[in-house]
């Protein structure tokens, strides 16, 4: 394994020099010396992060009292390493993070190019009042101190995040994890756009019930699940991607690209977790030389849940592409309670898979077929250079069956034509991040 990091590392230095030569067209990074702010404790009133100086957060800074927390474009915060260091907006309050996409705003670790790590700290945690399936306060995890879970405001504001990259987050441990991203009840005033995060520790984006919708969002590199649902979440999210380093996975958990529960006791509870996905792309690790053994499914579809997933793509995903895994989740889609239409579906092996008597593999495929959907191999899907991990290009080539099919009109979604997160436009171009371990930021 370390044999193989270390080829992975110096690949990563060969498409340096081009990717910064490439990066400077439009995203100079002004990397001279700026005056450090650190961050700690809790802010009880209007705050703005200007972006002439760089910003440590120590520990859990907690934003509360309904006040409001400004990032202008182009700041650096840097997590403090060691230390759990978190952003943290609570009910009531927001954050207004509205990057652009020649100066967004990074997250990142405070160590020096060349020495960064998964779970250097903590990440961003927004906790708001719109509704789950729980019935009672249920605590925040990774030890904050804050509960959420019986809010009733569907609309319910949490802020902006807009062109903004999270690099190196994440701390996974019994049950108590911080994601690179976590959404407690986060209602459907808030907007997320044009995000990305970077070899998180654990899940890159989380959402604990809720009713946020979502568009333009990347997971790369995550440790466990790229995009993790569950507690009553029934939000929409269109235009995402997910990329995994074959020799990065959680070895105490499995790896997927979506993973969804109703709860962890598959319960009936109300609303039923039921996202709505549209245009995705998943890229797996295709078997590729020094694969960990933890990458898991393309969707993992389980404990109660309903879902949607259309137009979209699964390629190369390592043990299997569209997974069942419980009676009542095969039930809701054998029973058009749940969609899976109009999708390629190009893992490594196992296109289909399902451990429920009420519908089996076989009848998930034909279903799926029937449906629009595409069973083939991930050569065949003709994605430019979707596995190359520091100059991934998404974009389908011509004559790849993403640009054909019967498009499914998705509740909450824009139709277009073609299938998962691209078409013509390379939407992650001069604010996205795929060399980060090389990245110089100001000190």
């Amino acid at each position: 394994m370390k044999t193989q990091k270390i080829i992975l590392f110096v690949s990563l230095l060969v498409f340096s020099f081009a990717a910064c030569r490439k990066k400077e067209l439009y995203e100079p990074i002004d990397t001279s010396p700026k005056p450090a702010s650190v961050l700690e404790g809790e802010i009880l009133e209007n705050k703005t992060l200007t972006a002439d100086r760089v910003w440590i957060l120590k520990g859990f800074v907690v934003v509360k009292n309904n006040s409001v927390l400004t990032i202008q474009p182009g700041t650096v915060i840097k997590g403090a390493v060691g230390q759990k260091s978190a952003l943290v907006i609570a009910q009531g309050s927001k954050i207004m993070a509205n990057g652009t996409a020649n100066s967004p705003i990074v997250f990142t670790s405070a160590k020096d190019p060349g020495s960064r790590a998964p779970g250097d700290w903590g990440g961003i945690i927004l906790v708001g009042r719109a509704p789950t399936n729980r019935t009672v306060p249920i605590p925040v995890e990774g030890g904050i101190g804050l509960t959420y879970g019986t809010g009733q405001i569907p609309n319910d504001d949490s802020g902006v995040m807009r062109y903004v990259r999270i690099e190196y987050a994440g701390i996974g441990t019994n049950d108590s994890e911080i994601n690179a991203l976590t959404l407690y009840s986060v209602g459907s005033g808030t907007t997320l756009e044009y995000i990305q995060t970077t070899y998180a520790n654990d899940d890159a984006y989380e959402f604990f019930g809720g009713t946020v919708n979502a568009k333009y969002l990347v997971a790369y590199a995550t440790a466990d699940d790229d995009f993790d649902f569950d507690f009553g979440y029934t939000g929409h999210i269109q235009f995402a991607v997910a990329l995994r380093d074959p020799v990065f996975v959680d070895a105490a958990d499995a790896g997927n690209g979506v993973e969804c529960d109703n709860d962890k006791d598959g319960s009936d509870f109300q609303p039923i977790t039921r996202p709505v996905l549209s245009n995705f792309t998943i890229v797996g690790p295709n078997n590729a030389a020094g694969t960990a053994g933890f990458h898991n499914y393309g969707n993992r579809w389980r404990r109660g849940t309903k879902f949607v997933f259309n137009n979209s793509i699964i390629i190369g995903a390592q043990k299997g592409g569209f997974s069942i895994e419980s009676d009542k989740t095969a039930n809701f889609y054998k029973n058009d309670a749940s969609e899976f239409k109009n999708n390629i579906v190009a893992p490594h092996i196992n296109p289909f898979l399902s451990n429920s008597a009420a519908f089996n593999a076989a009848s998930m495929s034909t279903k799926a077929l029937a449906a629009g959907s595409e069973s083939i191999s991930p050569a065949a899907v003709m994605l430019n250079n979707p596995f190359i991990l520091s100059a991934p290009d998404f974009l389908p080539a011509n004559g790849s069956p993403a640009w054909q099919g019967t498009f499914a009109t998705t509740e909450g979604a824009a139709n277009v034509n073609y299938r998962g997160a691209f078409g013509s436009t390379n939407w992650t171009a001069g604010w996205a991040n795929w060399t980060p371990q090389q990245t110089v930021y100001p000190n």
